[in-house]
């Protein structure tokens, strides 16, 4: 039977998207890495998604890259698309949140594809490494600028240039995850912080989504004009009448993407 790379559940206003190629470890393939930014495009076209759970297995959140396809890319020329650009372009334009719920290993594109997420959740067997060095090669999918913003510098550059694992309880120190839970607890606990997110008004979560995003963009001047705009976009909006009202009358807000 083909692979199905990608299962999609819906869990209320929640996308679950789990990777699923148990076989490679949830290795990313140019066809999974295809599929996985095709299912994103869909959310991002249904108005009833208001957030997104990105996981995998109990073994493998994901291991990396399909090492078989990297001598593909020989030769390319720096200004040819790589595979993972269309899938982190994807989710960087996405006006609701990702989430990262991981439980086993999420090495080198892995570990690129919970940086890329807005935020992540990780179960006590989880680990967490970018060993490309080990292969003779570095990170290709942004791994070494946002886990230099995630992180800090020195802690950075240690994964990096070491090649080595981290495990779960370093990766929350560090601030790589948000929070740290039982493996038992991952998926439950990402479902309901997509949840919590969905509580909140839809055009003023993307508008902080996309300011926060903008962070590794540009300097803070131009982050703070960016802001500035989306925050007079988010008070012209009908949700934000709608929830002053209902907070002056202590009232819970009914908020309709408007």
């Amino acid at each position: 039977m083909p692979e199905q790379l990608v299962a999609a559940e819906t869990r209320g206003t929640t996308l679950v998207l789990t990777l699923d190629r148990p076989v490679a470890l949830n290795a990313l393939s140019r066809a999974l890495v295809d599929r996985l930014a095709d299912r994103l495009e869909e959310a991002a076209a249904d108005d009833a998604v208001r957030a997104v759970v990105l996981t995998g297995s109990e073994k493998a959140f994901c291991a990396g890259a399909d090492i078989g396809e990297i001598p593909n890319m020989v030769g390319a020329s720096p200004l040819d698309p790589l595979p993972l650009d269309r899938l982190f372009e994807t989710m960087a334009r996405l006006s609701v949140p990702t989430i990262a719920a991981v439980r086993g290993i999420a090495f080198g594109g892995g570990c690129e594809l919970v940086l890329a997420c807005d935020t992540a959740i990780a179960g006590r067997s989880a680990s967490f490494a970018v060993p490309e060095v080990k292969l003779g090669v570095i990170p290709g999918g942004g791994g070494t600028q946002r886990l230099v913003h995630a992180i800090g510098k020195a802690k950075a550059m240690r994964m990096l240039l070491t090649g080595a694992p981290v495990d779960a309880e370093w990766a929350y120190d560090a601030g790589l995850v948000a929070d740290l839970v039982d493996d038992a607890q991952v998926l439950g606990r990402a479902l309901e912080l997509a949840t919590q997110i969905a509580g909140n008004a839809p055009r003023a979560v993307a508008y902080a989504a996309d300011s926060a995003r903008r962070v590794n963009d540009m300097p803070l001047h131009q982050g703070l004009a960016h802001e500035r705009r989306n925050f007079l976009l988010a008070l012209g909006t009908a949700d934000a009448s709608e929830g002053i009202d209902a907070f002056t009358h202590r009232r819970a807000p009914a908020f309709t993407g408007r």
